[in-house]
């Protein structure tokens, strides 16, 4: 993204204020598997920096509960080791092409099975 994104957009990466802001008052915290890298004020403000589009739930659950002062204690410092039978956090797909779409959603060309014939319609009486 070129100079004029950085200063005009928000949803794709960080803007030029939140650059400098990061630049001058934060101090990197740590990163998480997919690239996001967090951050601490002395004030005591906290924020991350996207490695792709600003998605929030992109940021994985041990690192949201840091962000909102859940804990206050850095994740690899406090949280138990990843278990065998835990799958890696995965970002919301609703709205995008990878989105669940079942048989019969429009997206899909909108046909369903048919009928089965076990269905009557109530009419209301007289």
């Amino acid at each position: 993204m070129g100079f004029f994104g950085k200063i005009f957009t928000w949803w794709d990466g960080a803007t030029i204020g939140t650059a400098l802001h990061t630049a001058l008052k934060g101090r990197k915290v740590g990163e998480d598997a997919d690239g996001n890298r967090y951050f601490e004020a002395r004030d005591g403000r906290r924020w991350v920096i996207y490695a792709g589009s600003n998605d929030a739930s992109n940021v994985p659950a041990e690192w949201h509960g840091w962000l909102h002062r859940t804990h206050d204690a850095l994740p690899a410092d406090s949280l138990p080791p990843i278990r065998p039978w835990q799958m890696p956090a995965s970002p919301n797909l609703t709205g995008s092409t990878n989105a669940y779409r079942p048989a019969g959603a429009l997206e899909r060309g909108g046909r369903r099975s048919a009928a089965t014939g076990d269905y009557q319609a109530w009419t209301p009486e007289g």
